[in-house]
Order: structure tokens, then sequence, then C-alpha cells
């Protein structure tokens, strides 16, 4: 198959730097926003995948934020030197790169949105480089664990590479290779971006859609849902659960999906319920994404909501009863006169 073609690095034990045979530094115990632990081992539901796009800064970020996902770490691998330091993986003369260990639960989160993040968060045709970030280190990349991760990596990568090279770009460069050993980086490159919020991110992705049709499949079978807050908290970052937990709102016209106008459909961010169509969605200039009904009466529960002094009526997730927004009756009169007001940190899209 073509993805052989991929650029990998060649370096030899004799032309690498030795390494050791242990850590110089120590590794965090606990993930500093998961507050999971970030080295084995991990419960039985639990698998790893790893992935290079980068600069793993702002990559570890991308995926700690799936719900579903149960730890992150970054570190190097796919090279020589053993126990490498980031000054030894920056030289260029461990083979290493700069690469992402994920953990994440199989019945939350499938493998193939765990690839279509990777694709779509990063430009894979860059060869040794990503953005501004020149070197090996920086080369795009998959790390499979199993025969099943290696056959659904080849086939979003072929599929991925139509879909750039038919928006104008290169060829993808992405190596597709086993995982070999991980090795753990500095505890201040962990988690960094929740520890410096305005540090450097130098990933861009191309804008080209990653379409995943195994996954959708997949995403047609309901995934399990917590079964307390604990558990809530665990997979949503703390602004989706403070909006679909506790009935929060997001600042207006701050969410990603406000002016959206791609084809598709939103599904709930907590359990993937299906609930609206981007054929309902309309501007409506609240700065909120606004539809002009739900999918169906099972896909949402009405609520009578009287807080704040005001008398509104709250949408829920019909499956997992989380808050997703509002409906009001101000919405255009031609399409039935409701404006169904979302939170945008409560959707999720999938696009058509």
């Amino acid at each position: 198959m073509f993805f052989k073609r991929n650029k990998t690095i060649t370096l030899t034990s004799d032309d690498a730097l030795p390494g050791r045979d242990r850590y110089a530094f120590d590794i965090p115990s606990r993930h500093a926003v998961l507050g999971t632990p970030i080295q084995p081992p991990f419960p039985e539901e639990i698998e790893t995948a790893a992935f290079a796009l980068g600069c793993f800064w702002g990559a570890e970020r991308l995926f700690w934020r799936l719900p579903g996902v149960y730890t992150t770490a970054v570190g190097y691998t796919g090279g020589v030197t053993p126990y490498p330091t980031y000054e030894e993986a920056c030289s260029g003369h461990t083979g290493h790169s700069e690469a992402v260990l994920v953990a994440f639960d199989h019945t939350k989160i499938t493998y193939e949105s765990l690839l279509k993040t990777f694709f779509e968060e990063h430009n894979p045709t860059q060869g040794m480089r990503q953005g501004n970030d020149v070197g090996t280190q920086y080369r795009s990349a998959i790390y499979y664990a199993n025969d099943e991760q290696r056959r659904m990596a080849e086939a979003a990568l072929e599929s991925y590479d139509s879909a750039v090279q038919a928006a104008g770009f290169s060829a993808i460069t992405t190596e597709i290779a086993p995982a070999g050993p991980f090795y753990y980086a500095e505890g201040y490159h962990q988690q960094y971006l929740h520890k410096i919020p305005n540090g450097y991110c130098g990933l861009k992705g191309t804008g080209v859609s990653c379409s995943m049709s195994e996954a959708k499949q997949d995403d047609e079978t309901p995934r399990p849902l917590p079964e307390n807050e604990d558990e809530w908290r665990s997979c949503l970052t703390p602004e989706q659960y403070s909006v679909l937990r506790q009935a929060g709102t997001e600042r207006a016209f701050t969410g990603e999906y406000v002016d959206t106008v791609d084809d598709g459909i939103y599904r709930c961010r907590a359990c993937g319920n299906l609930l609206f169509d981007s054929n309902k969605k309309f501007h409506s200039g609240s700065g909120w994404p606004s539809f002009t009904e739900a999918l169906s009466s099972e896909a949402v529960e009405l609520i009578d909501d009287g807080s704040h002094g005001m008398v509104r009526t709250e949408v829920r997730c019909g499956r997992c009863h989380s808050h997703l927004g509002h409906v009001f009756d101000d919405g255009p009169r031609e399409k039935g006169g409701e404006r169904w007001c979302m939170n945008s940190v409560a959707l999720d899209l999938t696009k058509r």
C-alpha cells in the first residue's frame, strides 16, 4: 500500500546518542488536569495509543480534552536512544519524535475518534517539521499498539491523503510504525499548556475534514453513560462539566459552533445522542448556535426553568439528561417560531 512511501528515521544505535539505563529526572505520578495516573498499570478497560504531531505541548492538550480519555502524557518514542532528555531529543541524534501517550476507555471513545483528532489538528504533509518547528522530532507519526490499530490507521491515512491532495496539499508524510518503548518527558513538559495557559502552541490543521466512516458506524451505538458525577468529571473538561452537568452558560459569541455552517448532525457532547440537524440551524444574532427544531421529541427533554428570576424552558439531552440550553418562541415565524438556543460546548458536530 502507498503508506509505505512515508519517510522514516533510519538512525542506528552506532549513530545515536547512548542515553542511559534509567530516567535522569522524576516523573509526576498524576495528571495535572485529569487527576489520573500517567504511568501504567491502568484499569483493565483502558487501551493506549501514541501519536506524534509536532510540539507535544499543544498536542497533549488536544487529547486530554476528549471525553473518554483516561490520561495523557508526553514523551519520546520511535527512535533509538534509551531514556533521553529533552535536549537530547532536540539534537536530532536520538531518532525519537515528540509524542503523546493517550490512555483511553474504549467503551467511551473509539480509536477512530482519536485518529480523526490527530489528522485534523495538525498538518501531516510537512515531513520533518510542523509549522515553524523544524527537526526530525517534529515529524508526524502514529505508533500502533496492535494490528487492529494498524489497520484503522492505514485506512484513515489512505482516505485522508486523498482528501488533502484534492484540497491542494502535498501527499501525507505521516509515519505508521509499531509502538516501541515510550520514554516519558521531564515533569515540566507534562500538561504544559495547563500550567502555562498562554504558552506556545505551533499546531495548525489543514482545514480538511477527516471522514471516519468506521467511527461513524461505531457512533450509532450509544456509548455507556457514567454512573456518578465523579465519572462525569473525569470524562468532561471543566467547562463542559459546568455547562452540561451544572446548567452553566458559555459566554455569548465564544462557542465554536456560533457561526458554523458545515453540514452534519449535532450530537450531545456528553453521551453522543443525536440532537439537531445542521439544516435546521440559523444565525439568530444571539451569540449561541440556534436551531428551529430538534431532530425528534425523544432526542430532548423540556424542563420548566424559573432560575435567575426568569420563566424559561430548559432543554436537556433526552438520553443523559445533561443541560444543553433553552428554547424560546422568538425564532423565524415561517419555520415554526421556535429558537433552540444551545451552548456550543454541549454539542459535537459529526460532519456529513
